[in-house]
């Protein structure tokens, strides 16, 4: 067999951001190039990986210009973890980019030309934003090719960090992380250090065994912290001093619960949480309304800004307090409860029973008696069944996940015709695919992105759609 000649591309200007974080150029002759490891201002040469009809995608190799917009990483394993892949461009070019996209997508997928764009709303924090992070123990971390070159004893082969992209066997021993502030990264290095000089195995991906194998840390914004371990065998004296000595050195550990997992992968959600310490879950609050957050709990992650983005949904709804409002995809009823308190009644749906049962839990503990909600799939709970036996709706709250609503949902949605839809998304191009469906029953009024993920090119829409 032929083997394929390997194509490099030069001096190739990126002009834009496109999904997924790549960069955008074109070939002398017109060709797009989509280009990882670069950003938009660069001119770079390219490996090609991939050699379509109508474009190229593939790796800088060299970065020939660099890009005004280029800003220096602050984390040491930028790059090489594949989070943050955005950390080396500045803010403020950040969300002109993803502003962009949405603008784009809405334009170009929705084919719908005359809309407000509201400014991008931009996090107030830009590191230490998440209140949740997960890690894996591996005893065979990764090692770069610096390493692997060199003769140099480089030590322990355990790691405690984040897999590499696409090699699930591969664990980046982490040194300092930016996303979740102190004492996040005091705590895992911690854990590694104890774990070491006391001989705890750490899990072996490819072959199975081991006993230390994950580690989830969430905090509350009162500073209260929940560890979670993840143990693939129990030992309990192994067990009860690693505990006992993190409970020691960090009083800001609230909770601290563990889950013994034998299974081929890392879920917690079919297993049996174990407390050790503490009452097993965190109270959060959110403009008065408090929320219980267990080990197992959705909640998002970056609490600031999903404060702010549960703000806007509630201004775009403008509810006057007379308003039969569906919140679908509701998850933990989250949304459903921030705009309980403006509206006369509120009926979420949702496909996770747990969830269900948290927003329950939840109405209850917040006296919230205008609240009902319902468990099953979207497509198959919101029926023309369900619409008869119960109040047609004036406001649509919709927050579907990244793959948008089921062509199905839109519509039952199209057939209840409330006179105000307020959509919130986190992928702008399903979003837009949904809009298009509705553009002749509704006018989309404006939209707004709100950038939940600062240093990735992740970001979220609120759009609102009313009755034509």
């Amino acid at each position: 067999m032929r083997k394929k000649k390997n194509i490099t591309l030069e001096n190739i200007k990126l002009l834009t951001a496109g999904a997924k974080g790549v960069a955008i150029g074109k070939t002398e002759d017109g060709k797009t190039v989509l280009v990882s490891g670069a950003i938009p201002g660069d001119v770079v040469n390219v490996r090609v990986k991939k050699a379509k009809s109508k474009y190229f995608e593939g790796e800088a190799t060299e970065v020939l210009v660099r890009s005004p917009f280029r800003v220096e990483p602050r984390c040491v394993h930028f790059g090489t973890c594949g989070g943050c892949k955005w950390q080396n461009m500045s803010y403020e070019k950040q969300l002109d980019f993803k502003q962009e996209e949405v603008y784009n997508n809405i334009k170009r997928i929705g084919g719908i030309e005359d809309f407000e764009t509201v400014s991008i709303l931009g996090s107030e924090e830009q590191y230490f934003y998440r209140n949740k992070m997960e890690f894996s123990f591996s005893n065979a971390r990764w090692l770069t090719q610096y390493e692997i070159s060199s003769e140099e004893n480089f030590g322990s082969k355990d790691a405690l960090g984040f897999h590499i992209p696409g090699m699930w066997s591969k664990i980046l021993d982490l040194k300092e992380c930016f996303l979740q502030e102190d004492p996040s990264n005091a705590i895992r290095l911690a854990v590694k250090e104890y774990a070491v000089k006391n001989g705890l195995d750490f899990f072996d991906v490819r072959n199975h065994e081991g006993f230390l194998r994950t580690l989830m840390m969430r905090q509350n914004s009162m500073g209260e912290w929940m560890v979670l371990f993840q143990l693939y065998r129990e030992e309990k004296e192994n067990r009860e001093k690693l505990f006992e000595y993190l409970l020691e050195k960090f009083p800001q550990i609230k909770t601290l619960v563990y889950a013994i997992n034998p299974k081929s992968n890392d879920s917690i959600y079919d297993l049996d949480i174990e407390i050790y310490f503490g009452e097993g879950y965190l109270m959060e609050e959110m403009d008065g309304l408090k929320f219980k957050i267990g080990p197992k709990s959705f909640f998002q992650t970056n609490y600031k800004q999903a404060l702010e983005l549960y703000r806007k949904t509630l201004e775009f709804a403008d509810l006057k307090g007379d308003e039969v409002v569906y919140d679908l995809y509701t998850g933990t009823g989250t949304i459903a409860q921030y705009v309980a308190r403006n509206a006369k009644q509120v009926i979420g749906i949702e496909s996770v029973q747990e969830a269900i049962d948290a927003a329950i839990e939840h109405a209850e503990l917040n006296g919230l008696t205008n609240t009902t909600f319902y468990c099953g799939d979207m497509k198959n709970v919101f029926n023309d069944e369900f619409m008869e036996n119960h109040p047609k709706a004036d406001v649509l709250i919709t927050d579907p996940p990244r793959d948008g609503m089921h062509q199905k949902v839109v519509e039952q949605i199209l057939k209840l015709a409330p006179e105000k839809v307020v959509y919130v998304s986190c992928n702008s191009a399903t979003q837009a695919r949904d809009l298009a469906l509705m553009k002749d029953h509704y006018t989309l009024v404006k939209i707004l992105p709100v950038d939940m993920f600062p240093q990735t090119h992740h970001v979220e829409n609120i759009a609102l759609l009313v009755k034509k």
